[in-house]
């Protein structure tokens, strides 16, 4: 499997991705891939050589080990591991469809783009991330329950009891290396639960975003700032009123001035008269 090429292709999410979605895929690929691909892989590789039985009889040994093992640890964690991978590819696919769609306004003359911003997480790329995030943490959900249901638990046993057939009888059969085994078990299932938390958080972080910048919108988007005096005059027309009179009035100062001067006239035709 080229593991590799998988992280190319999704290393290209992280662009569009947010904090919490960068730390899950270093998560994934430092934590779970590397340790997989390096170690892991070799831990199990020599299992159904390694596991001993304490009988001669043919196919005894064949029979207990698929009853201990009925799904290989290498081949469970794989799957999980593609198919957590996977939803990813479905916001890198609506950005390339959001991108096809500006080429072709673009080819055919019509003008302004219907995506100004292709990676932004708006409208239906919104929902598409959300619904990659679900389908994420409920893929690592449900294989960690698998492989505790079919081991009974994480942990491995160093003897196990096998009674099947053609086994005569009841037979001890032994596990190479079961603790070295149970670490890296351990080791997996805590990486799948961080990244489940991970994925939890970011749903958590999107969706209240989301919510504040609705309310945002509901309280402060439909409104209009208008200036306090123009609020002023609309809550109390009277005003408006006062100051129209106002500006009608005569000023008291030429009232007086031309008193003065009706007065100094008078008083040289008393003077003229005597």
């Amino acid at each position: 499997m080229n593991w590799a090429a998988l992280q190319a292709l999704l290393s290209g999410v992280n662009q569009y991705s947010t904090a919490f979605g960068r730390v899950w895929l270093s998560m994934v690929f430092v934590f779970r891939v590397m340790v997989f691909v390096v170690a892991a892989q070799k831990v199990w590789g020599d299992e159904s050589k390694d596991f001993v039985c304490n009988t001669q009889q043919p196919g005894c040994e064949n029979v207990c080990y698929d009853q201990v093992f009925p799904i290989s640890h290498i081949r469970l964690w794989a799957l999980q591991l593609i198919f957590v991978t996977c939803p990813s590819l479905m916001v890198v696919g609506h950005v390339k469809y959001r991108e096809k769609k500006n080429a072709q306004s673009t080819a055919t003359n019509q003008g302004k783009h219907p995506y100004q911003n292709p990676g932004k997480k708006q409208g239906g790329l919104w929902w598409t991330y959300l619904v990659s995030l679900i389908f994420k943490a409920s893929f690592d959900a449900g294989f960690l329950y698998i492989l505790y249901y079919i081991y009974d638990g994480y942990d491995l046993p160093r003897l196990t009891k096998c009674s099947l057939e053609p086994c005569p009888n009841t037979v001890d059969c032994y596990i190479s290396r079961p603790t070295e085994k149970k670490i890296f078990t351990l080791f997996m299932v805590v990486s799948s639960a961080i990244c489940i938390f991970m994925c939890i958080c970011e749903m958590t972080y999107l969706i209240c975003k989301r919510g504040k910048r609705f309310v945002k919108q509901k309280v402060f988007g439909s409104g209009r700032m208008y200036p306090m005096s123009h609020e002023m005059d609309k809550l109390s027309p009277s005003n408006s009123n006062l100051r129209s009179k106002s500006s009608h009035k005569i000023d008291p100062t030429v009232s007086n001035q031309n008193l003065t001067n009706i007065k100094t006239e008078r008083v040289p035709e008393k003077n003229e008269e005597s």
